[in-house]
């Protein structure tokens, strides 16, 4: 305990990019459980998680500590070092080595299958980069492509190969296509998400005063696919609003300063390191 912990600003990142820039934590705010149901939609992934045994997982049980989980994850692949990715690995894989299939599953699945954790890292790179270019508009063409390469470590820090990461954003596309084609959301998996939606982790007076905004979030943020697939409509003039919306929220982070505009992956990256060195779990 001499030691001083290590800085959470000192990155090994991509020398191409500084990812900092690309973090937004209001967007994790707006987009968490519309990505957790693109995430889901995939069978074996959705089913994997309603089924799983680790209670302390369950976002309908333990919902402060699956926010913590999740967010600690994403701020572990885009923002630690390789030690960092390595401890956090390791953590998570003795939670993922409980998760797969049984007799009686509905779907066969494993939670070491890298391609179910590929069309996982897809769809966190997807919404991160939608939500962005929603926020404060497009990329130019050589940050779009660093900020892609940097996000393969969305799968890598888990069991993605680097070479399972499409080449480039023009694989990814297709990639993602054919992938969001596929996916379907069966009627235990949409119950699931109904009770996600509306909040229903939380007290009664918190899916009160919060559910409806919830719902409009997650509807305008999800593809149509998967709108038609959860039964939900979207018209224009609402797609109209939350584009205004999202835009004026950009511009006030645009003046911000960095370590605001990144909480809270910079504080999770902080608090993974301290429990890292008090040897506490880190999942």
């Amino acid at each position: 305990m001499t030691q001083p912990l290590p800085d959470p600003s000192a990155l090994d990142a991509d020398p191409e990019i500084d990812i900092r820039q690309y973090l937004d934590g209001a967007a994790g705010f707006f987009g968490a459980a519309a990505n957790v149901i693109m995430q889901l939609s995939n069978p074996p992934v959705g089913y994997g998680v309603v089924e799983s045994p680790v209670e302390s997982g369950n976002v309908m049980i333990r919902p402060v500590k699956r926010l913590r989980t999740t967010l600690t994850y994403l701020a572990v692949a885009l923002l630690g070092d390789e030690a960092d990715r390595a401890a956090y690995r390791a953590a998570v894989d003795a939670v993922h080595r409980q998760v797969r299939s049984r007799a009686g599953s509905t779907v066969r699945y494993n939670a070491f299958d890298p391609k179910l954790q590929l069309w996982v890292a897809a769809c966190l790179y997807w919404g991160a980069r939608d939500l962005y270019e929603r926020m404060h508009g497009p990329m130019d063409e050589y940050d779009a492509d660093a900020f892609y390469r940097h996000s393969a470590r969305m799968g890598t820090t888990l069991q993605v190969r680097e070479e399972m990461w499409p080449a480039d954003r023009e694989a990814f596309e297709r990639y993602w296509a054919e992938n969001l084609a596929r996916t379907r959301i069966d009627p235990a998996i949409k119950a699931y998400f109904e009770d996600l939606i509306d909040l229903k982790m939380l007290p009664r007076p918190f899916q009160l005063a919060f559910g409806g905004m919830h719902r409009y979030f997650v509807t305008g943020l999800l593809p149509q696919h998967l709108r038609d697939e959860m039964g939900m409509s979207w018209s224009p003039r609402q797609d109209r609003t939350l584009a205004r919306l999202l835009r004026v929220v950009g511009a006030a982070e645009g003046v911000v300063p960095e370590s605001v505009r990144s909480f809270p992956l910079n504080a999770y990256l902080y608090d993974m390191r301290l429990r890292r060195r008090l040897g506490l779990r880190l999942v």
